[in-house]
């Protein structure tokens, strides 16, 4: 069994980008992956851009990444490239942070214009840390995501296939065992 962390970047209180960070994680979960979510707008925002890793908070959130052996990275495109939030957390990652590490980026957009900054501006940065592989990500419009109860969501059927195609790939990478069935997660 593998442990997975999500970190999610968008500093919306009811963000799209953590739903299916989420709906990701439940999908894991279900294989038989332990899970957890970093919410990186939940972390203290003070602490985080002083580059004060020694707050408890942001040492408890830094020691999840560091123990995880799959980190899915989730973040909404801003002005073509991830979130800022996101950025100065990863920059609390010491350089090797990432090495050993299978990761899926997640990457949540208002227009297929925004497509490239998974594999222009996210990847690099994630290969820079050490990333032992970084599997094929995905990339998932705004609009195709539906918020569903508290923390939930529904995603659009074409772009659900691409996204449950991305975490069993994803899953494989971390297991070496064939993909999970593509049914549905709810």
């Amino acid at each position: 069994m593998s442990s997975v962390v999500a970190l999610s970047g968008s500093p919306s209180a009811d963000s799209r980008t953590a739903r299916a960070a989420e709906y990701v994680l439940r999908r894991l979960a279900a294989g038989g992956q332990t899970v957890e979510h970093i919410a990186v707008r939940a972390l203290p925002a003070a602490e985080i851009l002083t580059g004060s890793a020694a707050h408890p908070e942001l040492r408890l959130a830094l020691e999840t990444v560091a123990r995880a052996e799959g980190v899915v990275v989730a973040t909404p495109v801003y002005k073509a490239s991830y979130s800022g939030l996101l950025k100065v957390f990863l920059d609390l990652l010491p350089q090797s942070g990432l090495a050993g590490k299978t990761v899926l980026p997640l990457v949540t957009g208002g227009s297929l214009a925004h497509l490239l900054a998974m594999d222009y501006a996210l990847r690099p940065v994630l290969s820079a840390l050490g990333a032992h592989h970084v599997v094929p990500g995905a990339f998932v419009l705004d609009s195709a995501i539906q918020r569903a109860g508290a923390v939930g969501c529904r995603i659009e059927a074409e772009a659900e296939l691409r996204l449950l195609q991305a975490v069993d790939g994803f899953a494989h990478a971390l297991t070496g065992r064939g993909p999970l069935a593509l049914a549905t997660a709810s």
